[in-house]
């Protein structure tokens, strides 16, 4: 594209926020946000560098998406990038994104969150695709209105699959989350009508939605009901927030507890940032994360100054990786990263950003440096673990792995490793059919995976890798799992006494310093701990073991814990033990013999 070129397509964009794409043959080559669309494209028109220009010449088209303000444009411009990954930004490699709300292009549209909407801008929907709206910076507050929408307006949070065929009202109804279009308990004219009111209160008219929950707050007050007026009170203290000023709610937090610091080193086309955590004063965490900078033609120089160097990589990470994490009070930095948009989104959300000349804070960038420096340039263990097993990626690993104690209280886990670190908020758990069975339990636990993810139930993105704890025999199963699903995602199995790579095609001993065998190592071994763990809390629920036992009570359970520790104990004490425990007699006594 020409400089005319791009002048005639800045002529006809809208003077407000939002964000542009620079495209070639649909793929995208650039992402930025803008303040004033018409003026930020139209600077293209005389490239500030060799390397953007390129960018321009090749790219044929430019797309934008409008936001209701810069804030939404900066977190919009987060989520495209991790989304598209394009070559001409620099990219943490990370799958974290902001949340949206998008109703769907179904004739009776459903209302979710999502990371990876459909659409990608607001007003999609006039091109047959979904509503989209967003993003926003705090997902549980997200969470709270979205319920408050649909306990006001009926509208359904099922997946198409559970909607379709239906020939009575599911759950949902009965607790008056959905006003039932699937079986036509509402009709679809008047389901339209509350779609559109969501969609207003979306578009920014909170009274649509603040007004209904004031009355109903009202109304159970004037009852007595004081624990639902609170509850009522602290939702509509949300949504009254919720668009706030800069198109969601920004809170300011108060003293500094929570303090992250930055290092950046760069060499080449490597940059590494270090995060360090201090809360309290004291240093609790310490992290490092690999971000790709833009790629250029193998025939082409590129340096750290083609892309921005520190600054740009300081601001990429700032925005990406906040994305689904609390920002903190505080912010370290080694240098300004220079981006105004990203100042004053800071600002708004309260955060202080000092650069430190000297002093404690000093020393602690200081160390973040030391930690960043040790890590740049090295290749990193998923991309090795990609090549080694010939797959697009390693980046998010998901393993697995069984637990029972000769076929009672059988148990699955599901932990989630993201560039090779576990990331406990997407574990999952599955208490499975008692069965002496391993193969039997995967395959069970697999297909509950699968299942999931294909009807979409899971709120996970994909993964690019499964790790099956065992043998050939356990990922057949898993294997078979997938296959009678349908979810295309590559499986491998890690045994544990020869460290052996099982694959479906053939099997790989890697040296033990492998670093990629490190990685499925840590998978494997936090599969198998999070698996064991559940089943020791499943085995040693009292409560449900002594349950129907006549003359147990919660308080006599508790006794029966503390006096003996766990559920093995209580099964192997005698009668007279037993008996020592206030409330348990010589028959109830004999009665815990016989359940246990």
């Amino acid at each position: 594209m020409n400089a005319d070129g791009v002048r005639d397509r800045a002529s006809s964009l809208p003077r407000e926020p939002g964000v542009y794409q620079f495209q070639e043959n649909g793929t995208t080559l650039y992402v930025g946000k803008a303040v004033d669309l018409r003026s930020r494209v139209g600077s293209y028109a005389d490239p500030r560098s060799a390397r953007i220009r390129r960018m321009v010449e090749r790219a044929e088209t430019i797309d934008i998406a409008v936001t209701d303000t810069e804030t939404q444009a900066l977190l919009l411009e987060a989520n495209l990038i991790k989304r598209h990954q394009p070559r001409y930004n620099v990219r943490l490699k990370d799958d974290k994104s902001y949340p949206m709300v998008q109703l769907t292009s179904h004739e009776a549209p459903r209302i979710e969150i999502t990371r990876d909407p459909d659409g990608e801008a607001k007003g999609d929907s006039s091109t047959g695709g979904p509503t989209v709206f967003g993003p926003y910076t705090n997902k549980g507050q997200v969470e709270t209105v979205v319920k408050a929408l649909r306990e006001t307006y009926g509208v359904r949070g099922c997946s198409d699959h559970k909607y379709s065929g239906r020939d009575r009202p599911c759950l949902d109804y009965e607790m008056g989350l959905c006003t039932a279009p699937c079986t036509r308990e509402i009709d679809l004219e008047s389901y339209t009508e509350d779609v559109t009111a969501v969609e207003r209160f979306l578009e920014g008219e909170t009274g649509i939605l603040a007004d209904p929950l004031r009355r109903e707050m009202e109304a159970a007050a004037e009852d007595k009901n004081f624990e639902r007026a609170a509850n009522l009170r602290d939702r509509l203290e949300t949504v009254e927030a919720f668009h706030g000023e800069g198109g969601e709610a920004v809170q300011s937090v108060g003293d500094e507890r929570a303090v992250d610091v930055l290092g950046v080193a760069i060499e080449g086309e490597d940059a590494t940032v270090a995060r360090l955590r201090a809360e309290d004063g004291k240093l609790v965490d310490r992290e490092r994360h690999t971000l790709e900078a833009p790629t250029e033609d193998a025939s082409e120089e590129s340096t750290p100054t083609q892309t921005g160097g520190v600054p740009a990589v300081l601001a990429a990470f700032i925005v990406q990786y906040y994305a689904e994490r609390q920002l903190p009070d505080a912010l370290l930095l080694p240098e300004r990263h220079g981006d105004d948009e990203v100042a004053a989104w800071l600002e708004a959300e309260g955060v202080s950003v000092r650069i430190p000349g000297a002093g404690r804070e000093a020393k602690l960038v200081e160390l973040a440096l030391k930690n960043a420096r040790r890590n740049v340039g090295r290749r990193d263990e998923c991309g090795m673990l990609a090549d080694a097993l010939e797959i697009d990626s390693a980046r998010r690993i998901e393993g697995f792995d069984v637990s029972h104690a000769q076929g009672k209280s059988a148990v699955g886990s599901n932990v989630t490793f993201v560039d090779g670190s576990a990331e406990t908020a997407d574990y999952r758990r599955k208490k499975l059919t008692d069965q002496n069975d391993d193969y039997d339990n995967m395959h069970a636990l697999l297909e509950w995976r699968a299942r999931r993810a294909v009807e979409g139930r899971d709120d996970r993105p994909d993964p690019g890798l499964l790790l099956i704890d065992g043998g050939e025999g356990q990922l057949e199963a898993a294997r078979d799992a997938l296959a009678a699903v349908g979810w295309d995602v590559p499986a491998v199995a890690l045994a544990k006494a020869e460290e052996r790579v099982v694959t479906p095609d053939r099997e790989y001993s890697w040296p033990s310093d492998a670093p990629h065998l490190h990685l499925l190592q840590r998978v494997r071994d936090e599969s198998h701990r999070f698996a064991v763990q559940y089943h020791q809390t499943i085995r040693d629920d009292v409560k449900t073991v002594l349950d129907d036992v006549p003359g147990i009570g919660p308080e006599t359970r508790s006794q029966l814990l503390g006096r003996f520790g766990s559920i093995e104990n209580v099964r192997e004490a005698s009668l007279e033990d037993l008996q020592s425990v206030s409330g348990v007699g010589e028959k109830t006594a004999e009665t815990i013999k016989s359940r246990l």
